[in-house]
């Protein structure tokens, strides 16, 4: 097949459509992708794109550039990012004169990314297929505190007219299917199309490892990994921190960057906790394996939003893929998640007592113990978030 995958992320960025063009590729397809100039997540460009359009190749993938503003550090710049975006993929996608036999577009934040794609299936009378990742309008009203009604108003609308000019639709997460439905969406549309982790998690686990490369401390790490923002609860995160430094073996390490990268360094300062925990600040993906081999417990959180009990980070399927334990404080599919595949120990959203207890308890497990929770996730992950089970799916049904 030859195939037009619309994104506004993609490589150098570090998302998973990334993993699924490359793959589509292995597997004989020809595919093309639209998207805008990397900019994720510093907000600056990465270096050698800017402002311009350009074409490249990688790893057989055909990349069509369009010019986008960078996203910056304030609202206003990541509001003119995403409309960018939209305006630009569009004219592109209008004139693009290149033929496809199917066109998939993959709705990170905004959902309005999609735009692109819809406008060259209209043009050129082709199915579009999207991956809800981000459930709109309910994340942007979360994460943004939206209050006007009206705002909520206009934001349904242009999602139902985005999922009524869609005509599949994969969900990354089961609990999204009662949104989409409410949204005028009929179920026969819409398919379940997790998130898997990448090859790199499952290769090399009994490798050595240097705990002195990443300057990760000795003793009962706490691990968590990935975007250091609003949604992960950071507040409660340091509570439990604090209820845990009494026992000095016990030790945090956050790896990752983000909104609250700053407002956590400062307090762990001001908390005197620098010997109880440590920032690594951002990594590449790569190296993600080898630091959770350091780790001993990996740690998932998310604010009481109630979008966020739809939502199982993409995260977890890479901790179970590790053989890690999990430690949750989080709401709904997560930790059912977690419960059903045996493989950690939940706290609900906000709950930093229990999961201070859990952390404790766990602490005074024998390695045995904690290594067959661990192994636990590792086969409900290869039962239910295979890659290739994954893909083939996706493949059947675009």
């Amino acid at each position: 097949m030859k195939i037009l995958i619309v994104s506004q992320y993609f490589w150098p960025e570090e998302f998973r459509i990334n993993d699924l063009a490359i793959d589509l590729i292995e597997r004989g397809h020809t595919v093309s992708v639209i998207t805008g100039n990397p900019n994720y997540p510093k907000g600056k460009y990465f270096k050698g794109y800017g402002l311009k359009y350009s074409t490249e190749i990688h790893k057989g993938i055909r990349i069509f550039r369009v010019p986008i503003f960078a996203r910056g550090n304030t609202s206003f710049n990541l509001i003119v990012n995403y409309l960018s975006f939209i305006f630009f993929g569009s004219v592109f996608s209008f004139f693009h004169k290149e033929k496809y036999d199917k066109v998939f577009a993959v709705n990170y934040s905004p959902i309005t990314a999609v735009i692109p794609a819809i406008v060259y299936c209209k043009k050129n009378k082709l199915k579009l297929a999207i991956w809800v990742l981000d459930l709109w309008p309910e994340s942007v009203i979360a994460a943004s505190n939206i209050k006007s009604k009206k705002i909520q108003k206009w934001l349904t609308i242009l999602v139902k007219f985005i999922y009524k000019n869609s005509d599949t639709i994969f969900v990354a997460n089961e609990g999204f299917e009662k949104s989409l439905i409410e949204k005028e969406v009929t179920k026969n549309k819409i398919f379940f199309m997790p998130n898997w982790a990448e090859d790199i998690f499952l290769k090399n686990q009994k490798s050595k490892y240097n705990r002195k490369k990443y300057d990760i401390p000795d003793g009962f790490v706490i691990m968590f990994a990935g975007n250091l923002g609003e949604g992960q609860d950071f507040q409660s995160i340091i509570k439990a921190v604090e209820l845990t430094k009494e026992n000095e073996e016990i030790k945090w390490v956050f790896v990752g960057d983000g909104r609250k990268y700053n407002w956590l360094k400062q307090e762990v300062i001001e908390k005197k906790l620098e010997t109880t925990v440590t920032l690594t600040g951002r990594l590449p993906t790569n190296s993600m394996p080898e630091l959770f081999r350091q780790a001993n417990m990996m740690l998932v959180s998310l604010n009481n939003a109630p979008i966020f009990s739809l939502t199982v980070p993409g995260k977890v399927q890479s901790y179970m893929a590790s053989s890690k334990p999990i430690l949750t404080m989080l709401n709904g599919e997560a930790n059912n998640l977690v419960t059903q595949a045996n493989c950690g120990f939940i706290a609900e959203s906000g709950d930093y007592h229990q999961l201070s207890e859990n952390i404790k308890k766990c602490a005074n497990l024998l390695p045995k113990e904690l290594e067959e929770i661990g192994k636990n996730g590792l086969r409900y992950y290869q039962d239910n978030f295979s890659k290739k089970i994954i893909i083939d799916n996706f493949i059947n049904r675009l």
